[in-house]
């Protein structure tokens, strides 16, 4: 008689059916270098579809580290291979900094590697002395407190904040007009924490160091993860569809001269094209791309390199030329970047960043954006005030290292607010945030300007620096998400990286080619809607500071206890 088999159950699940290596097994320097790998790929300028894998490029990290702890490894063991982790993250995205200066290069990738362990290692501790439930939840907590911090100390380098890693997949996080790029920092550590909790329990129950799971179970497990990733894409989605340009039209013009900064921009250089010869480049391009229509041309930083004072600038002949061409234009405004110089009377009046000279007194040079709002109108200057570490802005103590890329390098001077370039008179509904260069990757200080009025984002770099890499590319796509978090259209001057435009949902609608002369017009929308990031700032960071605090104290007050009670 034949007997109808018995129904397999639901904890008969095939995970258990093979062999599994688990991750936790494999040599440490091979999971250090996947999550470097992962993260590297996931970075722009990689396809855009590449950037969720920095929802799990941290979960071989992870596994590192538990594996170390649960081997008894020492605490420096656990600091040398996140050091390798990040040291190659670093390498990998960054490399091209050395196309400005070897040393400078090597010493970002040394030290920015460095300063990233500081947050990792408080987690292990963390974990170590208070348990993997606290420890794990204070890694998200250490690192973008860490990166809050990374954004306003003198080493400031924001360049790898997680949330940047999104830039090429902006339509991925439309929320950042709320969260900032912090919450993208956030979302990232989240979804690799789930997935990595999930991995785990998965990986002891397939090994027979867990219990075994049903089906019902590993749904379980497989639903947290793809809560984390799908419910802000989702969000995401719905926000970018519903939100539609806002504010006035006007038709801005931006420049692309396109000298070289090694050879042909600055004097001295093998190919160095007279200054004069230089401006008329500038005025060549603009007439030939005006329209009676344009309302404002932009000029690359340092377009004006020679050395202006700024208390005689009036009288300087290019301003001059300036105003002439501006006369010849009724209602156009014009912004160009240029180095300048101003004297202090007494060493009291002078800053920090000034300088000595027995023939001039104290006197600071600045990177500056020069505003012409017509042709009679005085001139008015935005300082650039985020400065590049080892190039622009250097502690004293480190003044002898600086790192020399033409013009006025080393210890800038800067400006404590952000100036909002305004119209002479008439429709003041164009109101210009000058940012210079490298202020751009600066979430919340670019939401500085819109909070003093400004209604767009006019960009002025020169990106020529790190000659055909990623570099130049990376920092304009980092403007999609400054035009995310403040709902500002951009408009980009570069004098040899690429210009051109990007809508306020971070989309660019037209750039210039890359190394070639060009002047690129566009009509751009002057939202005055402030976001809500814009008005309350980075409350993600801020928050997480907060707590990173809070944590070190009671993990301080944990590790005494258990010293004095032995």
């Amino acid at each position: 008689m034949l007997t109808k088999p018995a129904p397999a159950t639901p904890a008969a699940l095939p995970a258990v059916a093979f062999t599994w290596t688990r991750p936790a097994s494999w040599p440490p320097a091979l999971l250090a270098g996947l999550s470097a790998g992962l993260l590297w790929l996931g970075w722009p300028v990689h396809p855009a579809p590449l950037a969720l894998l920095l929802l799990v490029a941290w979960v071989p990290y992870l596994s590192l580290e538990a594996a170390l702890v649960r081997r008894g490894s020492s605490g420096w063991k656990v600091f040398r291979y996140s050091y390798l982790t990040l040291v190659l993250w670093n390498a990998f995205t960054t490399w091209w900094v050395s196309y400005s200066t070897l040393w400078g290069g090597i010493t970002a990738v040394i030290f920015n590697a460095l300063f990233m362990c500081m947050p990792v290692m408080a987690f292990y501790h963390t974990k170590r002395l208070a348990g993997p439930r606290l420890g794990y939840l204070s890694l998200p907590v250490y690192w973008i407190a860490f990166e809050q911090l990374h954004l306003h100390w003198d080493f400031t380098w924001p360049w790898l904040t997680l949330g940047n890693g999104f830039a090429t997949a902006n339509g991925l996080v439309q929320w950042y007009e709320y969260t900032g790029f912090l919450g993208g920092s956030l979302w990232i550590w989240v979804a690799n924490l789930l997935v990595f909790f999930s991995l785990q329990k998965y990986q002891d129950a397939a090994t027979g160091a867990g219990p075994t799971l049903g089906r019902v179970q590993v749904q379980r497990l497989l639903l947290g993860p793809l809560l984390a990733i799908l419910l802000p894409i989702g969000l995401s989605k719905i926000i970018g569809s519903r939100y539609q340009e806002k504010g006035a039209a006007a038709e801005v013009l931006v420049i692309q001269p396109n000298f070289d900064p090694f050879e042909e921009k600055f004097e001295g250089g093998a190919r160095f094209i007279p200054y004069q010869e230089q401006l008329q480049r500038l005025f060549q391009l603009t007439e030939q791309n005006l329209t009676p229509q344009t309302r404002l041309v932009l000029w690359p930083e340092t377009a004006l390199e020679e050395q202006n004072w700024e208390a005689q600038f009036e009288a300087n002949p290019k301003a001059l030329q300036i105003r002439a061409f501006l006369a010849r234009h009724p209602g156009l405004e014009l912004v160009t970047g240029a180095t300048t110089l101003t004297s202090y009377p007494t060493r009291e009046a002078a800053r920090p960043s000034s300088r000595f000279r027995d023939d001039i007194g104290y006197y600071d040079f600045f990177n500056t954006a020069v505003f012409f709002a017509d042709a009679a109108k005085p001139v008015e200057f935005y300082h650039k005030s985020r400065l590049v570490p080892g190039v622009e802005g250097v502690p004293h103590w480190l003044s002898a290292f600086v790192i020399d890329l033409g013009g006025a390098a080393g210890g800038l001077g800067s400006q404590d607010t952000r100036s909002v370039f305004r119209p002479a008179a008439g429709d003041s509904s164009l109101r210009v945030a000058p940012v210079i260069c490298y202020e751009s990757v600066y979430g919340d200080f670019v939401g500085e300007y819109v909070q003093n009025g400004a209604t767009l984002i006019g960009i002025i770099t020169n990106d020529g620096w790190w000659s055909d890499s990623p570099g130049h590319q990376q920092h304009l796509q980092y403007a999609t998400l400054r035009a995310i978090e403040t709902r500002r259209d951009v408009a980009r001057s570069a004098n040899t990286g690429i210009s051109g435009y990007i809508n306020q949902k971070g989309e660019i609608t037209r750039q210039t080619g890359w190394w070639v002369p060009a002047a690129a017009r566009g009509t751009v929308h002057l939202n005055t809607d402030l976001t809500f990031y814009v008005r309350y700032g980075e409350l993600i960071g801020r928050a997480a500071q907060a707590l990173a605090v809070l944590l070190l104290a009671f993990v301080l007050v944990r590790a005494l206890n258990r010293r004095f009670a032995t």
